[in-house]
């Protein structure tokens, strides 16, 4: 598990790699990743926007962005956390993931730019 702290917000994921929904011979390995949002500051935030910059080990490299998480823009109270499950596809065994979330100071409509820490990507091909 990987985890950064930016303005109060804690961000952890940890990530899984998916053998039954990956095909190695064709070139597709699945992974998700389980992401919890710590709101450590004093202020009351909104999740906005996602973004994330998808690496894999065949050297390409993927922007993904949007509103929310999996549909959700979760307000966080201080002290309140939300998680969430999401997934990645590559096509080798081997990447990482990084990025931010935007959230939004609800008291002062102040935007944050909160750090995902990077994480790897690792299917258990390649593992010891």
């Amino acid at each position: 598990m990987v985890s950064a702290i930016t303005q109060g917000i804690h961000v952890s994921v940890e990530t899984t790699y998916q053998p039954d929904f990956s095909n190695p011979q064709q070139h597709h390995y699945v992974f998700t990743y389980k992401v919890r949002i710590e709101n450590k500051s004093m202020h009351t935030v909104q999740l906005l926007r996602r973004r994330w910059e998808i690496f894999d080990a065949t050297e390409t490299r993927k922007i993904v962005e949007g509103e929310g998480v999996v549909g959700q823009q979760p307000i966080l109270e201080p002290g309140e956390y939300h998680t969430y499950v999401s997934g990645c596809n590559l096509k080798s065994g081997m990447g990482k993931m990084k990025g931010t979330f935007t959230l939004e100071k609800l008291m002062n409509g102040k935007f944050l730019e909160v750090v995902i820490p990077e994480f790897q990507l690792i299917s258990s091909l390649f593992q010891n």
